[in-house]
């Protein structure tokens, strides 16, 4: 890992709009587009180059959701997909500034894209179909491999981590502390904290009841877990799960209304909020 410099125009000074993203030395150009902006994008000289789309939306349930696709005229497709039954809000479009993507390259890049979101796990996938994988030579694939990386780090940068895998190498890092509750009706559970959240990890048992007391809010959120399969009828989490807190995570394991900066402790008992409160005093 090393450092890169981004350049970032935000068109109209609006960042709920239209955004380009360039990343230096990379012939690459990234698009971040409002729905109702899609007019204004295709005025564009490169607006109907080749590329990939990522239609960013939420489902009934409020549920982050993603069509992953390819076409060799971006905003012309962007237009069709303003009929679609599938609602979404933005779109994010990935070209090359030279027009250099092929339909073959595209398919390659849309197949990728795909494993990605599915393998992240983060973005519910709204593609009817897996996207075949296309045949590229072994010098196309370096070029769409090195593709693939500086997309990825250009559409995380823009907020959208539908690439981005929540596992990480707890040894790696001085700073991935493991965090445990062991708790009432059966709750027994690791985690960790990531940037954007606070990880429990798969195997953990969450408890199997709830009390009375719990909010309606979060027991929604729970059963919504149950539903998807990303908690088993064993109260077993299936994989690692990212939550957008300590709090909220720790609240599911539970079962209650939970302080999650004080339940999460390390193995001798040190709260999350006692190495927190360390770490930003040094």
């Amino acid at each position: 890992m090393f450092n890169k410099t981004i350049q970032m125009f935000i068109f109209d000074g609006n960042p709920n709009g239209r955004i380009m993203c360039e990343l230096s030395n990379w012939n690459g150009r990234v698009y971040k587009v409002a729905r109702n902006e899609i007019g204004l994008f295709s005025s564009r000289n490169d607006a109907n180059n080749t590329g990939i789309y990522l239609l960013f939306g939420k489902n009934e349930l409020n549920k982050d959701t993603v069509y992953i696709g390819e076409a060799e005229k971006i905003a012309a497709r962007l237009k069709q997909h303003l009929n679609d039954s599938y609602y979404w809000n933005d779109c994010v479009a990935i070209i090359s500034k030279d027009d250099l993507l092929n339909k073959a390259h595209v398919k390659y890049l849309e197949h990728n894209f795909y494993k990605m979101a599915v393998e992240s796990g983060r973005f519910i996938i709204v593609n009817s179909n897996v996207p075949a994988l296309s045949s590229v030579s072994e010098y196309d694939e370096a070029m769409l491999e090195e593709f693939i990386s500086n997309s990825k780090l250009l559409v995380n940068t823009l907020g959208y981590k539908v690439f981005e895998t929540i596992a990480i190498d707890n040894s790696a890092s001085s700073d991935s502390v493991l965090y445990y509750i062991k708790a009432a009706r059966g709750a027994n559970a690791s985690g960790y904290a990531v940037t954007d959240g606070f990880v429990v990890k798969k195997d953990s048992i969450v408890a199997g009841s709830t009390t009375q007391s719990f909010s309606d809010s979060l027991k929604r959120y729970r059963d919504n877990l149950y539903s998807d399969g990303i908690i088993n009828s064993a109260n077993t989490l299936t994989r690692d799960y990212v939550f957008t807190s300590p709090s909220l995570a720790a609240a599911v394991v539970m079962g209650r209304n939970a302080n999650g900066r004080t339940e999460w402790k390390t193995a001798d008992g040190t709260t999350f909020k006692e190495i927190e409160e360390e770490s930003q005093n040094r």
